[in-house]
């Protein structure tokens, strides 16, 4: 049960904030869309892309188990946060 609580945490706080939620509540601030369709089309695409993320994550884990993703993952998003500060001060 711990297990489950962790991952649920971290992809929540890894959820808020991003590209995808500020989409959500763009499209559930127009007057025009039904905000139950909105959080069933947002949760529904949601699924679908951890289901995703869990199918290649299981499958690419034989390939890719002796290979540091964690170091990797990590220093991916050093390089896009110092790519977007470096476009920040640049223009």
């Amino acid at each position: 049960m711990s297990q489950l609580l962790i991952i649920f945490i971290t992809v929540f706080l890894a959820e808020l904030g991003d590209k995808t939620q500020l989409a959500t509540v763009l499209f559930a601030s127009e007057g025009r869309n039904n905000p139950v369709l909105v959080f069933a089309a947002a949760s529904g695409a949601l699924v679908l892309s951890a289901g995703l993320a869990v199918l290649l994550g299981v499958a690419a884990e034989r390939w890719l188990a002796m290979v540091p993703l964690k170091l990797i993952a990590g220093l991916g998003f050093i390089a896009i946060g110092a790519w977007t500060v470096w476009e920040h001060f640049k223009g």
